[in-house]
């Protein structure tokens, strides 16, 4: 019998011209938007409120969601509700699992939101707080969520297939290959350095590290709550675990302060090992019962900070310290970092605007667990603007404080000393007036020994929250509180990326192997192969093969080993070596995220010129050029500048004259031989990353070619359509139209497949 053709994209009903209340309410978000953004733009030498900053980020996300996302999804992608996704129908209960689209939203938000949008911002503050906040709120509407959104859609129609098979299976076997190997290389140096940071921040915590271990276990209780006890009481699961994580976090407090605190006082070597471990179990562990859970968990905590935040910024209508643009914006002499402002502030906010990373989520977990194809605006485009939502508060709780103060926390030692009075003169001398006294007080408030030289961006994030929170709940006795819980929040925020990275890895390396072995096939029947060594293939095969099915378990156990054990070998060197390790890998972070979304934005690109979406490919081709002249431009200049503070081998080459003059000897030689070492690596690697870029997307280029002027010659590898049997809203909150399709189908806000259904599934 013929199969049935697939039902055409539903989308919205037109119903006319829009309500009165409709037009009147998009135009006040508009004109706040646009009132928040003139006051940014147009204020000079004069101090203004960080109240802008939220209304501007604010008018312009409700904008870019409601009407630039809905085009996407239904002219660009033509996302269909009545097709199976692959959760529905290969449901394995590990992997694949359909899973309630609020509980996915939190899982997706919490794996794509790392270090990047909380550190990223703060470090290119020193350009001044507008060129940033005009790339992060510009930059997410139109190429991040964009990019998150896209590939979603597109790994759902694939099975949920990583980025790098996509790309390999689409584009060929030159590109995909180039592609293959640059997302696997990437995505382990962005495992490892977003491990460096909670390392960092939980070392020596006990509070800290009590509050974010039990998080385990009360996300593996929603998760059994929500399987066996009560599945689908989603809101009842979230009010307990909300009560559960508020109660850890006070916990944590009293932990520290009392005789348990040295259990929790772990340093550095340890808690690699901690790491390791549960980044492995997470990635062989049922979505279910840990990950999305815990994912979901951290959700919570995230957006209810960030939340708050706004509130408290709202409250407290604390002033812009920072200026607008500052001059080492054009100088590019920056304390905190070298370079000017294009295109290093678009590489040094690597996440919050675009972020390669995520792309390895939307093409890892969440496709196999989203229920509906619909669900990707609120999941992909939602999520992306919930995280720059993020790098905008970041921004802000820098830019709130004193210049003087920022830099005296983000400049290194060899820049201004290491004492007070040496910081403060140099950077007096820079314009920004602040005292030895005004330092030491920072501290104490804190309490801290020292505020000097706490590069990262994270403490400066946290002492801008600290000083805003402070300003609604405590007053300055509160400050040294809302100080740590602010560093505790930012560890939260950022392990959830790493157990869902390590997953993606795993993923990844799975198709990597179970891809070799028709390799090995064609290999072992070829006229120049011995017979025992072609009889030794064969027995392998079948085993080989095995590795991309993702839900066989010995396969899922050996590469989530390697994952882990790759990531961590980089950890363990770099807590050991101060120039080694990850150490060597970090100045290189930025620009291998956004060539990672060059990678995403080429493949997505492809497939809507493949698939007959020629005419809005601009969509995704837009960013991807963008993307690709900054970070090109970056790489260029890492590699080739004459300036040893900004190109890598410039600055090994300074470190071998410096060697050659013979003046350096122990300690000092040793670290110039580290020196030439790391930036040898550093820019080989950058080297090496571009070209496998240009590869990428010159080979995608030829593929497009191809594809418009012999469109019978394309072959698509989407998996064939087949009838969804489940029920779910699109959005959030149902529809008038979605409640009542619910309601007939006996099914809650959940939604799930009605029970004759599942009987005749049967």
């Amino acid at each position: 019998m013929a199969e049935p053709a697939a039902p055409t994209a539903r989308e919205p009903q037109k119903r006319g011209s829009p309500a009165p209340r409709t037009i009147v309410l998009w135009t006040a978000v508009a004109l706040v938007g646009a009132l928040g953004w003139a006051m940014l733009a147009l204020s000079r030498d004069e101090e203004v409120s960080a109240a802008w900053m939220v209304a501007a980020a604010l008018g312009s996300y409700a904008i870019g969601y409601r009407f630039y996302s809905r085009f996407i999804l239904h002219r660009v992608l033509k996302a269909d509700r009545n097709r199976a996704t692959p959760a529905e129908r290969l449901n394995d209960g590990v992997d694949f699992h359909p899973t309630d689209r609020r509980v996915l939203l939190g899982h997706h938000f919490a794996a794509i939101s790392g270090a990047g949008p909380l550190v990223g911002p703060v470090l290119a503050a020193q350009m001044g707080y507008l060129p940033g906040t005009i790339w992060i709120i510009v930059g997410v509407i139109f190429a991040g969520a964009v990019q998150d959104m896209v590939v979603l859609f597109f790994s759902t129609r694939r099975n949920g297939k990583s980025l790098g098979r996509i790309a390999r299976e689409e584009i060929g076997p030159i590109g995909g290959v180039a592609a293959l190997v640059a997302v696997f290389t990437i995505m382990i140096i962005l495992i490892a350095v977003l491990s460096l940071v909670v390392l960092n921040a939980l070392a020596e915590s006990p509070w800290g590290t009590f509050s974010t271990a039990m998080s385990i276990p009360i996300a593996l209780f929603m998760g059994v709550y929500l399987r066996w006890i009560r599945p689908g009481r989603v809101a009842e699961v979230s009010a307990l675990g909300i009560v559960l994580l508020l109660f850890a976090i006070t916990a944590g407090s009293w932990v520290a302060d009392s005789s348990w605190a040295a259990a929790f006082t772990l340093d550095k070597s340890t808690l690699v090992v901690w790491l390791v471990v549960y980044g492995f179990v997470a990635s062989v562990l049922p979505v279910w019962m840990l990950l999305a859970p815990r994912d979901y968990l951290s959700t919570f905590m995230k957006i209810g900070t960030i939340g708050l935040l706004a509130v408290g910024i709202v409250v407290t209508l604390p002033m812009m310290k920072m200026e607008a643009v500052t001059d080492f914006a054009t100088r590019g002499d920056g304390p905190v970092f070298a370079g000017s402002l294009f295109p290093f502030v678009f590489i040094t906010i690597a996440c919050g605007a675009l972020s390669g990373f995520h792309a390895l989520i939307s093409s890892g977990t969440t496709p196999k667990m989203i229920q509906k194809e619909t669900q990707v605006r609120m999941v992909g485009y939602g999520g992306m603007l919930m995280e720059s939502s993020v790098a905008v508060m970041a921004m802000t709780a820098a830019c709130i404080l004193d210049p003087g103060l920022f830099f005296a926390m983000n400049a290194p030692p060899a820049i201004i000393g290491d004492t007070l009075e040496s910081a403060s003169q140099t950077i007096t001398g820079w314009g920004y007036t602040i005292t030895p006294d005004q330092l030491a007080e920072a501290a104490r408030e804190v309490e801290e020994g020292s505020i000097l030289s706490r590069t990262g961006g994270a403490p400066t994030f946290a002492l801008g929250v600290a000083y805003i929170f402070a300003g609604v709940i405590g007053g300055s006795g509160m400050v040294a509180f809302w100080y740590h819980f602010a560093i505790m929040f930012e560890v939260l925020f950022i392990l959830t990326a790493i157990d869902s990275g390590t997953r993606v890895g795993r993923f990844m390396l799975q198709e990597m192997i179970g891809n070799t072995q028709p390799l090995l096939s064609r290999a072992r029947q070829a006229s120049w192969m011995p017979a025992g060594l072609g009889r030794g293939i064969g027995r392998m095969e079948p085993t080989l093969g095995r590795f991309r099915e993702v839900g066989w378990m010995p396969g899922a156990y050996l590469t989530s080993a390697v994952v882990v054990l790759a990531w961590g070998y980089f950890l363990w060197v770099g807590v050991h070596d101060p120039l080694g390790g990850i150490n060597q890998l970090f100045p290189i972070f930025g620009i291998s995220n956004q060539l990672l979304a060059a990678v995403a934005l080429t493949v997505c690109t492809v497939l809507l010129v493949k698939s007959g979406r020629l005419k809005w490919a601009w969509v995704t081709g837009v960013p991807l050029v963008w993307d690709a002249v900054v970070t090109l431009t970056a790489s260029w200049q890492k590699v080739f500048s004459g300036d040893p503070r900004v190109g890598f081998f410039s600055q090994r080459a300074r470190a071998k004259e410096q060697i050659a003059s013979g003046e350096f000897s122990g300690q000092e030689l040793q670290d110039l031989q580290t020196i030439v070492t790391n930036t040898t690596v550093q820019g080989t690697l950058s080297a090496v990353f571009a070209v496998l870029i240009v590869v990428v997307i010159a080979d995608a280029a030829r593929i497009c070619v191809k594809a418009v002027r012999n469109p019978e010659t394309v072959e698509l590898k989407e998996a064939p359509f087949e009838q969804s049997r489940l029920i779910a809203p699109a959005g959030l909150f149902p529809t008038r139209e979605e409640k009542a399709e619910l309601e007939a189908a006996g099914l809650g806000p959940g939604g799930g497949v009605p029970e004759e259904r599942e009987v005749s599934r049967t």
